[in-house]
């Protein structure tokens, strides 16, 4: 038989959806995968349901609808401040990490190096990969993950082509400070690298930290490529809808990878998200209220059963420490299998997040309805017994 490729022999199926699966097999809580367990607003299932019936069912243009990427656009210009050209700067993709994987291999040559701040999140890696780059990791330092600005002055003397900036961050929830992203911006300046951006995050954050756009930043227009999507805004991941927003230059290439990709995001979806796009204030508002009331709730209960976790400042993601309940040896992997079968909860080890020795860790999310978060809260409160019962 013919060699299968070498590229890809080293890929493991996404830990993420794995734990997915697993939850699923034992009926366990799934607060792995981080998608929620809450309507999408009225006016984009309203408005689905209106073009069910006719349409448009056909492709759209490989780029993206007009009105679609016109209402993007003007969405843009409110909350950036700058207003892309919706013709020749922005890509319509099938989710986020159609636009991660499209933004990188128009970038990034075979060979060439790309900077990753370490927690990640697992698809960077294999975006890396798939390109053929190398990735060089930046620890981001608990408990505030901050990183050494020294040491990313490191990575980018070693010749790199673009740095991974996740904003709000997956796994750890860290949202960088405007000193820290002007510090990024005054390195990829003089190292004369691109900025890929992953700011699928931007509207969940929590007082007092604000979301800057990276290409906002003076002189980085022309170095981001932005990607996001409306997945977690709106609530609609299973839709699929992202998107790339660029320079021209940049955007020309990006438009011809996706292309070869998918062609194109599902037409009568996007139709429908343009109800979204269009909402007014309140909707954000209420979105970080929302998030806000969800993220009090189970840190709260995690903090009155005595837990040690991390605090996000963005993103709905808490990393828990294990060390109590853990075996001498065991894995974070098979502590969370352990824990979707015997106490009913699904977690995501932080294994999969980190390129250092971590393995102590494991992400939890809370995008869920107040019932489902105090349920998980009731079966981790039996985590003590759970786990006495296993050295017994």
């Amino acid at each position: 038989m013919p060699e299968l490729s070498r590229r890809t022999e080293q890929f493991t199926d996404s830990v993420i959806r794995r734990m997915t699966r697993i939850s699923d097999e034992y009926g366990a809580i799934n607060l792995s995968q981080g998608f929620p367990d809450f309507d999408p607003p009225e006016a984009l299932t309203a408005r689905l349901a209106e073009i069910a019936p006719k349409g448009p069912h056909q492709y759209a243009i490989t780029w993206g609808a007009e009105n679609f990427r016109d209402a993007l656009a003007e969405k843009q210009l409110h909350f950036s401040g700058r207003k892309p050209d919706p013709e020749k700067e922005i890509t319509v993709t099938c989710g986020s990490t159609e636009a991660m994987m499209a933004a990188v291999m128009s970038a990034v040559n075979p060979g060439e190096k790309v900077i990753v701040f370490s927690p990640f999140y697992e698809n960077y890696g294999a975006d890396a990969i798939l390109s053929g780059a190398r990735p060089i990791y930046v620890p981001l330092v608990p408990p505030d993950f901050s990183f050494d600005p020294e040491v990313l002055e490191d990575a980018f003397r070693q010749g790199v082509k673009a740095l991974i900036l996740c904003n709000p961050s997956n796994p750890c929830g860290k949202v960088f400070t405007e000193d820290e992203l002007r510090l990024i911006a005054g390195l990829a300046e003089k190292y004369d690298a691109f900025v890929i951006t992953d700011e699928v995050y931007e509207h969940i954050l929590y007082t007092p930290n604000r979301h800057i756009y990276f290409n906002t930043l003076p002189g980085m227009w022309d170095r981001t490529i932005m990607c996001s999507s409306l997945s977690k805004t709106y609530s609609i991941t299973g839709w699929r809808l992202g998107y790339v927003i660029a320079n021209e230059r940049i955007s020309e290439r990006v438009k011809k990878v996706h292309d070869f990709l998918t062609v194109g995001a599902a037409a009568p979806l996007m139709e429908a998200a343009v109800a979204g796009l269009t909402l007014p204030d309140s909707y954000y508002r209420d979105l970080q209220a929302h998030y806000q009331h969800m993220k009090e709730l189970f840190a709260g209960g995690l903090k009155n059963l005595g837990f040690i976790f991390t605090d996000p400042q963005g993103a709905y993601y808490i990393l828990i420490n294990i060390d109590k309940w853990r075996k001498k040896n065991e894995s974070d992997l098979e502590f969370c299998e352990w824990l979707a079968r015997e106490v009913g909860v699904g977690a995501v080890p932080g294994s999969s997040f980190f390129r250092e020795p971590v393995n102590n860790l494991i992400r939890l999310h809370f995008a869920k309805q107040d019932d489902t978060l105090l349920q998980a809260l009731d079966r981790l409160s039996d985590l003590d017994r759970k786990a006495a019962s296993r050295y017994s």
